[in-house]
């Protein structure tokens, strides 16, 4: 195996590239996983990644020498692995692979996850995970959120992006409007308790940012508001959290219905 030692070395900065850059991640059509169970799941369902890189001290680390045994890799020095800043805790292991085309044609008429401009890389990767633990496969995206292939995003996903069909930069004021279902977004004002609402048919749920929330003009334009009922000390609940509760709700009606 190659040791790559130096930060001059025209691979480790195509990496670093792809670690920063989402102009990089979109020139390329590649983005980087961090992480065996993160590579296995992308072989899984999508295809053999590019190239394999590992950190020079797990090498002899269990999982990671097992799932390379018989497999070519490069390998990083420690520091240069670190430098690459992925994620706080990388795991040594990290691989080059093709972001995935989106398989499916927009539906207007299945249950759909519309996110208004989350820009937190965690949130919107345990919102992808959870949607897909939902049994949900449309996810639209609007330009302000954070990029749904960048390492962070891929690592908080833990491979919900490979079953998903996620589309970015989409106008979801337009998606709205043309949608065939019902749309119900969370709020405060003017809103119907969670439990309490009634609905028909397919759902498309909007979840926004952390801060700033949902958009007024998508608030306006949705069919349901509805709140999570809060009795503690608290106002707000941290949007991935407050999107579990929801897509869980709908699911339990409908396993009842």
């Amino acid at each position: 195996m190659k040791l790559i030692q130096s930060r001059d070395n025209a691979f480790f900065k195509s990496l670093k590239r792809l670690a920063d850059s989402g102009r990089e991640r979109r020139k390329t059509g590649k983005t980087l996983l961090d992480g065996v169970h993160l590579v296995k799941a992308y072989e899984a369902a999508c295809a053999p990644v590019d190239t394999l890189i590992v950190a020079e001290s797990a090498l002899s680390s269990g999982e990671i020498s097992t799932y390379l045994d018989g497999r070519e890799a490069l390998v990083l020095t420690d520091s240069l692995m670190r430098d690459l800043g992925l994620v706080d805790t990388p795991s040594g292991l990290i691989a080059v692979a093709a972001i995935p085309k989106s398989s499916a044609a927009v539906d207007h008429e299945k249950e759909a996850v519309l996110l208004d401009g989350i820009q937190d890389p965690g949130n919107v990767g345990t919102l992808l995970r959870t949607v897909a633990a939902a049994g949900i496969q449309q996810v639209f995206m609007s330009p302000g959120c954070a990029s749904a292939w960048s390492p962070k995003v891929l690592r908080a996903g833990q491979g919900a992006h490979f079953v998903l069909n996620i589309h970015e930069d989409v106008d979801l004021a337009q998606f709205i409007a043309d949608y065939r279902g019902t749309t119900a977004v969370t709020c405060l004002e003017k809103s119907t308790s969670l439990y309490d609402a009634e609905w028909t048919g397919p759902l498309a749920w909007i979840f926004g940012a952390e801060g700033r929330g949902v958009s007024q003009e998508l608030i306006a334009s949705a069919d349901l508001k509805l709140r999570i009922p809060m009795p503690g000390a608290v106002e707000s609940l941290n949007v991935s959290a407050a999107a579990a509760i929801c897509l869980f709700e709908a699911l339990r009606r409908k396993i009842n219905s």
